[in-house]
């Protein structure tokens, strides 16, 4: 009876990430349907950022392009994976951003106008990122939902509920 017991126990212990619902690696590009127009984004070169110095801080917020553009549908509750960069919306007391958009660009939202809402994605997590790392782009895995949200910088057509998040390294 206890070898049956453990048997039992393995064959659930290994069974059991056969269970779990698989985690869909997206690119930005699987965010946008197929039949939708791809817009460039308006980002302006880094080099010319750099001459334009504190001016751009002092700008009034860009506009967005698309901020209604047309989403995914079959992205709804799946298990998803997505590199981006963090752009903090909120920041809790230990200077963790909690609350945040994930964008596919350094700097979108901030100095250049935000892409269109099917390339932002509203992001929660419970852990949050330290706001000093930002910079860094990373992996952020959680159920994705088909949800549109306004906030003061953008819309985003998505929204996330992080479970995972680590920096993003390029493949050797």
């Amino acid at each position: 009876m206890r070898v049956e017991r453990l048997l039992l126990c393995w064959l659930l212990a290994c069974a059991g990430p056969a269970w779990a619902a698989p985690i869909h690696e997206l690119t930005w590009d699987a965010l946008i349907p197929p039949d939708a127009p791809h817009l460039k984004p308006q980002m302006t070169p880094l080099h010319d950022l750099a001459k334009l110095g504190s001016a751009i801080e002092s700008a009034p917020a860009a506009q967005q392009q698309a901020p209604h553009a047309p989403v995914v549908q079959a992205l709804d509750g799946q298990q998803v994976k997505i590199p981006g960069y963090i752009v903090p919306l909120e920041v809790n007391e230990e200077g963790r951003t909690t609350d945040f958009l994930l964008v596919p660009y350094y700097g979108a939202c901030i100095h250049v106008p935000p892409p269109p809402s099917n390339q932002i994605v509203h992001v929660t997590s419970e852990l949050g990122v330290k706001v000093e790392e930002l910079y860094q782009p990373y992996w952020i895995e959680g159920p994705m939902q088909v949800k549109a949200t306004t906030s003061d910088l953008a819309e985003a057509g998505y929204q996330l509920d992080a479970q995972k998040i680590y920096v993003y390294e390029l493949p050797n």
